[in-house]
């Protein structure tokens, strides 16, 4: 057997030494890259640097600007910072640390809760920062062991990690793989950097009970943005986490000791009848107001805004108020005049795919009280359409606008700001796989996607996953910037969907091959979804926002 292999990489051809690491590889291209090099690929298939090359191959690197990158990046300086953070508390003697929780996130950063008897200050996180700071000069490694599943579960019920213990009572597979920085041991959810040494910028910041550890964002991975907290975003956030505590299901673990105990009826009863009172108190205050005439509805892809809007038009009218629910679709321009992006496709999301001057006219005239036709786009033809769809406001008439850009004042700038009533809607899950694995609202929502596309348009999940970067790049555009805008956010995440959706998204990611692109995703989203115990779709309301992706609904949506 040869001793030595051949590595390609792009047109370069390099022969290396069997059994030598691809870190040791990668630092002989990372001169080529303005990141650092984080993980690599070879063919589809994801590796961490610390694996070690056995054969002839043809590698890609993903760079820490790279998503899975950036992933990785994020998982290793949160191992960084509870290592540092034991480390300073022990050294310090200044008190236990019982638990740390990373919650959501926040700003460019992840909000965490620290509980114990340490008293949790911005001395403290100085001292702990300096303390990363010195393990990630010392470059520690990050060691990755292999163990059975009961010995994992023996292992975090010794360091009192039980939302983990938990968790790892429903894994199916017989092994789990235990991530180490010296003797501090910890389990994580997708790939990790090969040591602390390319954890090199964050920052700690004390805010509202816990504290941020902020970190670089993929356009400048060398650079800690400001810390700008979007407080009405927060706000929900936390109540979304104050939910799944009062539900006593902060996490998967959690979520499964409920399925298996045959308590899941109640839960999802429970959970709906929150959802419902918040949407009748947005209902309650729009009506309190009383000079009220447009109610803007914008949010991400898949955010549920459809169900929404046919649900607070039910609590409108509940209020006596007399909704009509409009979709901004209606008004997009005639293809032949839609915008295209760099790629010289069409462009949906930005504004100018909107004909903004004639919503502006229509909109003004039934302010003004007159009679007006509304459109209906027919995205078959890429034509608007005018089908006798008249209205007219009265008194109690308010619109019920729904759309991606309804929290832009550009989109109505011709009506009072005092006629507009706007609302942003978000699935912000109060769901975490552990104490230190939080779920990306975007997965949830990507999954979601997936299932409906795939119900009402045919697409596989291929598709969807391939034109979610796209998507994702629109809503920072053209929808983040203006939610701190709106006058209320609601939360359409439903802490038992996942388990719902499970049943749907597998087949779909499972059709997804080898050799296709989006493979690593779908191989993600599949071990993300393993953790989940699968329930039956029946008891779930035909009202129910997850209706609008799983079918069945008592809406048209």
């Amino acid at each position: 057997m040869s001793e030595k292999v051949k590595v390609t990489v792009g047109e370069q051809v390099k022969e290396y030494a069997r059994g030598t690491s691809f870190k040791e590889i990668a630092a002989d291209f990372q001169k080529d890259y303005k990141e650092d090099i984080a993980l690599v690929m070879i063919g589809h298939r994801l590796q961490e640097l610390n694996k070690l090359v056995t054969e002839d191959c043809q590698l890609t690197f993903v760079t820490t600007a790279d998503d899975a990158g950036h992933k990785a990046y994020k998982r290793s300086a949160t191992l960084l910072m509870l290592k540092a953070m034991y480390d300073v508390a022990e050294m310090e003697d200044v008190g236990q640390i019982e638990k740390i929780m990373v919650d959501f996130s926040v700003d460019k950063g992840l909000y965490c809760i620290m509980k114990g008897t340490v008293e949790l200050t911005q001395g403290f996180l100085d001292k702990v920062s300096k303390r990363m700071k010195k393990l990630s000069d010392e470059k520690i490694p990050i060691n990755k062991k292999t163990i059975p599943t009961k010995d994992a579960i023996s292992l975090f019920k010794k360091y009192g990690m039980k939302d983990k213990e938990r968790l790892f009572r429903y894994r199916r597979v017989s092994s789990v793989n235990i991530y180490s920085m010296s003797s501090f041991e910890d389990y994580f959810y997708g790939y990790m950097l090969p040591d602390a040494g390319y954890v090199k910028y964050f920052q700690l910041i004390q805010f509202d009970d816990g504290f941020v550890l902020q970190l670089p964002i993929v356009e400048d991975m060398k650079q800690i943005p400001e810390f700008k907290p979007r407080m009405k975003l927060f706000s929900v956030l936390k109540e979304a986490q104050q939910w799944g505590e009062m539900l006593d299901v902060s996490t998967v673990g959690a979520l499964n000791d409920k399925i298996v105990a045959g308590n899941m009826e109640q839960l999802i009863l429970v959970q709906e009848a929150l959802q419902e009172k918040k949407i009748a108190e947005i209902a309650e205050e729009i009506k309190r107001c009383g000079d009220k005439k447009f109610v803007m509805i914008a949010g991400p892809s898949s955010s549920g805004k459809t169900t929404f809007s046919h649900r607070l038009s039910v609590q409108l009218l509940a209020h006596g108020m007399k909704p009509h629910p409009v979709a901004l679709d209606n008004y997009f321009k005639d293809r032949e005049f839609t915008p295209k992006d760099e790629f010289g496709n069409y462009d949906f999301e930005c504004l100018e795919a909107i004909d903004v001057d004639q919503f502006n006219k229509d909109m003004s005239a039934l302010l003004r009280g007159e009679r007006v036709e509304i459109p209906s786009f027919n995205f078959k033809i890429g034509k608007r359409e005018y089908k006798g769809d008249f209205m007219q406001l009265g008194k109690e008439d308010i619109l019920v606008l729904e759309g991606i850009h309804g929290l832009n004042d550009k989109l109505s700038y011709s009506l009072p700001k005092e006629s507009k009533y706007k609302i942003y809607i978000s699935a912000l899950t109060q769901l975490n796989v552990d104490e230190h694995n939080r779920i990306p609202t975007t997965d949830g929502r990507l999954i979601r996607r997936m299932v409906r596309d795939a119900r009402t348009r045919g697409s596989d999940a291929k598709t969807t996953i391939g034109m979610w970067y796209s998507v994702r790049r629109g809503e920072e555009k053209n929808i983040f910037p203006y939610q701190e805008e709106a006058d209320v956010m609601f939360n359409s995440a439903l802490i038992y969907e996942l388990s719902v959706l499970k049943q749907y998204a597998e087949p779909l990611l499972f059709s997804i091959k080898p050799e296709d692109e989006e493979y690593p995703e779908a191989k993600r989203l599949l071990k993300f979804l393993d953790y989940f115990l699968g329930i039956s779709s029946e008891g779930v309301p035909n009202n129910s926002i997850i209706r609008e992706f799983i079918g069945g609904s008592c809406f048209k949506v």
